[in-house]
């Protein structure tokens, strides 16, 4: 539903033994022992006029957990409430921060990367560049460790 703009992405299943150490990280902070992952790691590049226009990933290829580790150029997440308009918040997404969408905030509310004109923060600007982020995802309801469980890119 063409959802981001200007951007490449990957899905990636192979990491060096560094970037494995912090995956690994992120999924210790972000997923309960008992959630299984999708098996490959969804990397998204967002170029510095790239956006992500409002959104809530689908159930149908992302389960209940949604973790994104931010690298390169700070950025605005803004959440907004999908029955309560006036309901929303922004985060402001540092390099080599962390954001978990779960519960509410995983089915209740779309999320956004706004575009670098409209890149604010507590009333200060933030120059938005090149975005990459590294996401990691649970697997949807009544997919089991046996099945393929490979989600398409953008869910």
């Amino acid at each position: 539903f063409d959802a981001i703009h200007g951007f490449r992405e990957t899905e990636k299943s192979r990491w060096s033994e560094a970037s494995r150490a912090i995956l690994q990280r992120v999924q210790a902070a972000a997923f309960s022992p008992g959630q299984t992952l999708l098996s490959s790691v969804h990397v998204l590049d967002l170029e510095p006029r790239g956006y992500i226009k409002p959104h809530v990933d689908s159930i149908k290829f992302c389960g209940a957990t949604i973790a994104g580790l931010s690298l390169l150029s700070p950025s605005v997440m803004r959440l907004v409430h999908t029955r309560e308009p006036g309901e929303w918040l922004e985060l402001l997404l540092e390099p080599g921060s962390l954001y978990i969408l779960r519960g509410a905030a995983r089915y209740d509310f779309s999320h956004e990367i706004l575009r670098d004109e409209e890149s604010f923060f507590g009333g200060r600007r933030v120059p938005r560049g090149r975005r990459i982020s590294v996401i990691c995802r649970s697997l949807p309801e009544g997919m089991g460790p046996g099945e393929p469980g490979q989600a398409p890119p953008a869910c």
